[in-house]
């Protein structure tokens, strides 16, 4: 495998990143995670925007060019030669000696790791075998006056703990100082009740998911009614059907939730076979 590291391609054995990093110190590092689907990214752009959101609430300033970062993934792929894969593109405030406090100077550390997974499209195969799993994390979710739920940065730490908290559940629901539902501690999720699309609003701590942007964007070209708004873990168990939606998994299905379990997902089913006819005619 070749990874890019700091505007060069190095073979695994060679990618290195200081220990004095901030991001590896201080979680002080913006990421995205990408798919490629025969050999381009899928929706570059909102990517790209995110990423510099998150940049923006941390205030690194790295004058990097979106069309730079682009053509190091793609340089990353080609290196690789894959043309179907999960992608990680880190900018980091780089090596600062000193204080806590970050400098006003800026040198990024900007790292691009791929990884191959299957052909995605209505011929692709998923990357899950079975519905997920889900459970409701004791962990509560960082509000958005503490860390701002736009920013993914390296320290997912309020994930991690979600997900050991979840024990042997594919994913774990975080909920909100009032209990409110969030969203899964690396997903966005969304329910269907009497045939209404239904998913936590973004003036709560919810990550703007890519995928989640691009599903709401097909439930309305299907003309599938959409309600965003403030939820409880009753409403998820009085739910028909439940779903979960990232970069990697796409649409999943989600099988239980807690002691609830579905049956069905009619709704979510639609939406994937729509998601997937959007890549085949965009990428394939």
């Amino acid at each position: 495998m070749y990874y890019h590291v700091d505007g060069e391609v190095v073979a695994a054995e060679d990618a290195t990143v200081s220990v004095r990093d901030r991001g590896f110190q201080y979680g002080d590092a913006a990421f995205e995670t990408l798919r490629a689907y025969g050999g381009q990214v899928f929706a570059w752009d909102a990517h790209a925007t995110r990423l510099q959101a998150t940049c923006d609430a941390l205030g690194i300033e790295h004058g990097l060019s979106d069309r730079d970062l682009r053509g190091r993934v793609h340089a990353t792929l080609a290196a690789n030669d894959l043309a179907n894969a999960t992608i990680r593109l880190t900018i980091s405030r780089g090596v600062q000696d000193g204080a806590f406090a970050p400098a006003d100077d800026v040198d990024p550390t900007v790292v691009v790791v791929a990884k191959e997974l299957p052909r995605g499209g209505v011929d692709g195969e998923r990357v899950w075998s079975e519905p997920a799993t889900v459970a409701t994390a004791a962990v509560e979710r960082v509000s958005d006056d503490a860390l701002p739920a736009v920013a993914k940065t390296h320290n997912y730490l309020n994930g991690v703990l979600a997900r050991i908290d979840a024990g042997d559940a594919d994913e774990a629901i975080l909920l909100d100082a009032d209990g409110r539902v969030t969203g899964g501690a690396t997903s966005n999720v969304f329910f269907v009740d009497d045939g209404t699309l239904h998913t936590p609003s973004l003036d709560l701590p919810v990550l703007p998911g890519i995928t989640r942007w691009a599903v709401l964007e097909l439930a309305d070209e299907l003309g599938v009614p959409v309600e965003t708004g403030h939820y409880t873990p009753r409403d998820l168990r009085a739910a028909d059907e439940l779903f979960l939606t990232n970069t990697t998994w796409e649409v999943r299905p989600v099988a239980s939730y807690d002691d609830t379990t579905y049956t069905t997902c009619k709704v979510g089913a639609r939406l994937a076979r729509a998601f997937a006819e959007e890549i085949e005619q965009r990428h394939y």
